[in-house]
């Protein structure tokens, strides 16, 4: 079985993350496509980032209903700060049955070569990439192991959602309905 991972803070996960996923999901020859909630990351200010289980519930309320997404709290496990190359060794320890590939946009291909063992990842993994025009992909994006997909995009952000539910304005359509009804009902980046 062939498993995509989409990491990220999902802070909160909004319509543009759900998109990605289920065109990853739908439209390559992945079998599922696993939301990985990454924990508190380093460089990021903790006053911003929601609880890591009150995001992951989040995920999970969002993807309620499609067999191919789900929602995964495997680096909440792993020693911190986590590194993309550990919690995929820990994977293929812990489900030899799969097949893992990374899915990231092309910011992130254009970083690559800046992650902890970078080269293991390219001679290990596959790579889906979606494109973003706004950002440069680099030399690493024509490497073999990396695929290239033009999925459709929106221009939404976690950080301009959570702005609006802090300035009280609407955020419905942003995020699933489910995400909205829960958001509204709580006190979450107020």
């Amino acid at each position: 079985m062939k498993v995509g991972l989409f990491f990220g803070s999902f802070n909160p996960i909004h319509i543009g993350h759900l998109i990605i996923a289920n065109f990853m999901a739908t439209q390559t020859d992945l079998n599922e496509v696993w939301i990985v909630v990454t924990p508190q990351n380093p460089l990021k200010q903790r006053s911003t980032l929601a609880n890591d289980y009150d995001r992951l519930h989040l995920v999970t309320i969002a993807i309620e209903g499609n067999p191919k997404l789900r929602a995964s709290k495997i680096e909440f496990e792993l020693p911190k700060p986590s590194y993309t190359i550990d919690t995929l060794t820990y994977l293929d320890e812990k489900h030899p049955d799969k097949d893992f590939v990374l899915i990231m946009g092309s910011d992130n291909i254009g970083s690559l070569h800046k992650w902890k063992n970078y080269e293991k990842i390219l001679s290990d993994y596959s790579i889906y990439v979606y494109r973003r025009p706004e950002y440069k992909e680099g030399e690493l994006a024509k490497h073999p192991s990396v695929k290239i997909f033009e999925a459709p995009l929106m221009n939404i952000s976690a950080s301009y959602v959570r702005a609006c539910i802090k300035d009280r304005l609407s955020i419905q359509y942003l995020v699933s309905p489910e995400v909205y009804n829960y958001l509204d009902a709580s006190t979450m980046y107020r």
